[in-house]
């Protein structure tokens, strides 16, 4: 395991070296970093950790980005999901495979009183609906661990919210 500066990631580019899989789950919260900071992260930190996977030699870069992603969306989160999407894809991986799961359920030690209310009515929608609005991150660290052992469908794969609950059932 290897602590990096993210401020400064091109001087960390010996953690990147020597993997065959790169897995990113990197992210935050437009209320927790701003605008700016949202972008930073979720974009430019990914995009950069990404290049310099690539430049050690990681063969199959794995990201979890968000269900409604799309470069062109109107909405900040859903268009820099997108904008790092097509980046990460431009890398040239010879696999990319991009998760993109609907509302994570998970316990989270900070405190975010509306996305708890959200998981709550959401796991009950859950029992009815278990793939339609929601996804356990348990659920979609199996499902990033089963792509890297299956072959893949091509050199860019897109799991949205049902692939990922099936695949994370294997």
């Amino acid at each position: 395991q290897a602590v990096v500066d993210f401020e400064r990631l091109g001087e960390h580019a010996a953690a990147f070296q020597g993997h065959d899989v790169g897995f990113c789950c990197l992210g935050t919260t437009r209320a927790k970093a701003g605008a700016d900071g949202f972008v930073r992260v979720d974009r430019d930190y990914v995009a950069q950790a990404a290049e310099l996977a690539r430049a050690g030699g990681c063969k199959h870069f794995v990201l979890q980005s968000s269900r409604g992603a799309n470069a062109q969306s109107r909405f900040l989160y859903l268009r820099v999901k997108g904008e790092v999407e097509n980046l990460v894809q431009a890398v040239g991986f010879d696999r990319c495979t991009i998760l993109r799961p609907a509302v994570l359920l998970c316990k989270r030690q900070e405190s975010r009183p509306t996305e708890w209310i959200a998981q709550q009515f959401l796991g009950v929608v859950a029992r009815v609906f278990p793939t339609a609005y929601s996804v356990p991150v348990e659920t979609v660290a199996r499902a990033m661990v089963a792509c890297v052992l299956q072959p893949g469908e091509g050199k860019v794969e897109v799991l949205e919210n049902g692939a990922i609950h099936e695949l994370g059932k294997a």
